[in-house]
């Protein structure tokens, strides 16, 4: 197949791409690099012969215009994203996010054999029935969503994924809509919480003690080989066209401080832990329920919190922690 991938040079974006490399596809990478660089593990793709990399501004209509009318299968990843893009730039984020995907659904309306639009939601979109009502753990899809006060900036974010989804399900397409939670793993960048805390240990920034906020806040973590997995096979699934889909692991439950105390495990320090406030707006628990997605692909989550951490470990201190690499912004 011959494969768009919009927003390709992030995290999700590259691990899919080296999946569907592996499977024998033909896969175009489109993005703007605004979160990145063109760094060298893209620049290893590209080089396999069967992955082109596109510098393209996808707010751009005429931009759009110009890709090809002959993709079989487009995953749109590409939106502003980032708790400190979220609070500093809301208005953007509601605008630029849905400019993004009306381009992107017109370039699909055009291809002649496109088989399947998969689009990149939020696990964020729980994030008001959370707040005001009594969300259910672990969370279906069915769950009905409620929004938070639109006075608020992280409201921006959670509410162009909602319309987004909206936009998606009424195009008239072959869609496939997934709801990412809490993925992990090489080259994510360093503001999220486990790469940061790997950080801070083996660089002995805190002369002994690691500092962690929101400690009792629980999060199932899925490693991105798992994730992408099984967002390869929801596109090959036939019966997954036309539904949205939980994307991540149902269990275990892990608590802020579980994953710190697997860290120091991991780097081989006996830090103290010290526990910080709760970060403003964090959900307390976030766990999808897994079951529609189970059901429909046959497959769940295998890789284990240590072994995930593991892993991803070993690379940061190989590419990032090494200076190595820039990595994602």
């Amino acid at each position: 197949m011959k494969i768009l991938i919009t927003g390709g040079a992030g995290f999700i974006g590259y691990h899919l791409t080296k999946r569907l490399v592996s499977d024998g596809e033909e896969v175009v990478l489109a993005d703007n690099f605004s979160r990145g660089v063109e760094d060298s593990f893209l620049k290893e793709l590209s080089e396999e012969g069967k992955v082109s990399l596109r510098t393209v501004d996808l707010m751009d209509a005429s931009a759009i215009d110009e890709f090809e009318d002959d993709f079989d299968q487009i995953y749109h990843l590409a939106a502003i994203i980032g708790v400190q893009n979220v609070l500093e730039r809301p208005y953007d984020v509601l605008k630029n996010n849905m400019i993004l995907l009306v381009n992107m659904i017109e370039l699909a309306r055009r291809q002649k054999n496109l088989n399947r639009f998969l689009f990149a939601s939020t696990s964020e979109i729980y994030a008001g029935t959370l707040l005001y009502h009594d969300l259910p753990i672990p969370t279906p899809e069915d769950t009905p969503l409620t929004i938070t006060d639109l006075d608020h900036a992280r409201t921006s974010y959670m509410l162009s994924k909602i319309y987004g989804e909206a936009l998606v399900r009424q195009s008239g397409l072959p869609y496939t809509i997934f709801r990412p939670h809490n993925f992990y793993g090489p080259r994510m960048g360093m503001s999220h919480v486990i790469p940061e805390l790997l950080r801070k240990v083996y660089f002995d920034e805190g002369a002994g003690k690691l500092e962690v906020f929101s400690v009792d806040h629980k999060r199932t973590f899925c490693y991105i080989d798992d994730a992408v997995e099984m967002l390869v096979r929801l596109a090959k699934e036939k019966s997954a066209e036309g539904q949205f889909f939980n994307l991540g692991a149902e269990k275990p439950e892990t608590s802020i401080l579980e994953v710190a105390q697997t860290v120091l495990k991991v780097v081989d320090k006996g830090y103290e832990i010290v526990p910080k406030p709760a970060t403003p707006g964090s959900p307390e628990r976030r766990c999808p329920s897994m079951k529609k997605t189970r059901e429909c692909i046959g497959y769940e989550a295998k890789t284990s919190l240590e072994e995930g951490v593991r892993k991803t470990f070993e690379w940061y201190r190989e590419n990032i922690f090494s200076g190595k690499e820039v990595g994602e912004k």
